[in-house]
């Protein structure tokens, strides 16, 4: 059974983590240069099977004692609120323009730059965490996949006019803060357990 809760809490906080990465940046470079369909499927095809990865491995988490796995994601929660004010701003990478604009070269491009650009990456890790967290990998999974294709969506799409109202700094000031909720919540359950 799906958790509309879980599935929102962690949408929201996967969207807002995702909106100041550079492959938000380098979604919206490839979306502005090829056609944005072609380039939205192979961006979507590789945060899924990132998805899949971080669910499968918070899953494991799950294995272990509750207060363990509490004091495990409240640091790995403070930690990727650091890396997110530490990171002052990341500038976009170089998107070299395949040969055409064929389905396959112009999906396969945004699939292989997301697969290599996302590995390990703190939205892997925080979907990892949420996962061992909440104990339900489908509402977990879901709720981050969706929350990384609204972003290639809006980088893809509509990233500039975004960028123009909203100031990156915010963003990640944001998504940082509820970081560190979550991280202190989950130590504090450690804690009190």
């Amino acid at each position: 059974m799906i958790s509309i809760s879980v599935l929102a809490l962690v949408f929201g906080v996967i969207f807002l983590a995702e909106l100041p990465d550079k492959t938000a940046l380098a979604g919206l470079v490839l979306g502005t240069r090829y056609r944005a369909s072609y380039v939205f499927v192979g961006v979507a095809a590789a945060f899924l099977l990132h998805v899949v990865l971080a669910v499968a491995a918070g899953s494991v988490l799950t294995l272990l004692p509750q207060q363990v796995v509490h004091v495990i994601t409240g640091l790995l929660f403070l930690g990727g609120a650091a890396v997110l004010l530490r990171n002052k701003g990341e500038e976009e990478e170089e998107v070299r323009r395949p040969e055409n604009q064929s389905f396959w070269k112009v999906s396969g491009a945004g699939f292989m730059l997301i697969l290599v650009a996302e590995f390990g990456d703190l939205t892997q890790i925080m979907t990892a965490n949420l996962a061992a967290r909440y104990d339900d990998p489908l509402s977990v999974g879901l709720g981050a996949v969706l929350g990384l294709w609204a972003v290639a969506g809006l980088g893809i799409v509509g990233g500039k006019a975004l960028m123009k109202r909203v100031p990156l700094r915010l963003i990640t000031k944001i998504a940082a803060v509820v970081m560190m909720v979550l991280g202190a919540w989950s130590l504090y359950e450690a804690v009190s357990a």
